[in-house]
């Protein structure tokens, strides 16, 4: 019984953890959809997480043109 509750427990906690991070794709989508949303200043926090996350990311190329976007539109 103690085992197949550790084993269950090991199993949530890999199955979990790949899931506690932001990655890439996920704060670009969420940026966008705040652009969407009239949200400006959020967007431009959710796309300099991500430049500051994942620098290398062909996401942070798309987050830094839409940074600069969303400077000149203000």
């Amino acid at each position: 019984m103690k085992y197949t509750i550790l084993i269950l427990i090991i199993i949530a906690a890999v199955t979990f953890s790949g899931c506690s991070g932001n990655n890439a794709k996920e704060l670009y989508d969420t940026a966008k959809l705040e652009e969407l949303q009239n949200n400006p200043e959020h967007a431009r926090q959710l796309y300099q997480e991500l430049i500051k996350k994942h620098p290398k990311s062909e996401y942070a190329k798309i987050a830094k043109n839409r940074l600069s976007a969303l400077q000149k539109s203000n």
